[in-house]
């Protein structure tokens, strides 16, 4: 391994893509618009058009995002929207599922480590996603909070500064995340250790792909085969 666990006493993670399956939350609140234009096309178009909203708006809340997603995408695929399909596609977030092998990977993690979020998503959204989750976190950071959105360096400026309230150093956290895109590129920036759920084992999805590739450290198909590796060399 290229990260020293022994000398590593806290991780964050990145939520919706690692902790959450969110294609699945997506394709199933737009299961209308799967119907017409196929899984794919519906995962890439949100894919393609979600960070650039998060960047031209990095104060709204998540669920304002994930609205005029819906209605941006309904633009682009040719698809029926309105502002109450928009509203009902963002108070979806919450209810958004679990991996499956989520909970029970956080819970062996726990016994070791102390546990972080830093997710771009809002204050009402994450409490709904916690009451899924059921594992305490020692803090939950989401963009809502911090005023912008991964990949801004900014967000992990704050995650840093909170973790050293906490007493936890930069060389003693390790990052999480699935997304190369809003969390890798600036988390290696920041000096970060990061470890990349490759949940999709390189097939396409709802998650930008940036160019190029940004290192990291580590690289795992399932949260659960991280949590066992980082559990055992601890």
């Amino acid at each position: 391994m290229t990260i020293d666990f022994n000398r590593v006493r806290a991780l964050s993670f990145d939520c919706y893509g690692t902790l959450i399956d969110w294609e699945t939350g997506i394709l199933t609140a737009l299961a209308d618009w799967v119907a017409q234009v196929g899984a794919q096309r519906v995962l890439s178009g949100f894919g393609a058009i979600e960070p650039d909203i998060e960047h031209a708006h990095p104060t709204w809340p998540y669920r304002q995002i994930v609205a005029e997603v819906h209605v941006e995408m309904a633009r682009e695929l040719g698809l029926a929207s309105s502002r109450t399909a928009a509203t009902r596609f963002a108070e979806s977030i919450g209810g958004w599922p679990p991996f499956a092998d989520t909970v029970d990977a956080l819970r062996r993690l726990k016994s070791r480590y102390r546990l972080y979020i830093l997710s771009n998503v809002d204050e009402v959204s994450i409490a709904a996603t916690l009451r899924q989750l059921g594992v305490p976190f020692d803090g939950v950071f989401t963009a809502e909070r911090i005023g912008s959105y991964k990949p801004d360096p900014r967000n992990f400026d704050y995650l840093l500064a909170r973790l050293a309230d906490d007493g936890i150093q930069k060389h003693e956290l390790v990052h999480v995340a699935q997304s190369l895109f809003h969390d890798h590129g600036p988390a290696q920036a920041a000096g970060l250790h990061t470890v990349w759920i490759d949940r999709n084992s390189g097939r396409p999805g709802a998650a930008r792909l940036p160019d190029p590739v940004p290192h990291f450290d580590l690289r795992f198909p399932s949260l659960g085969d991280f949590a066992a590796a980082a559990v055992t060399t601890h």
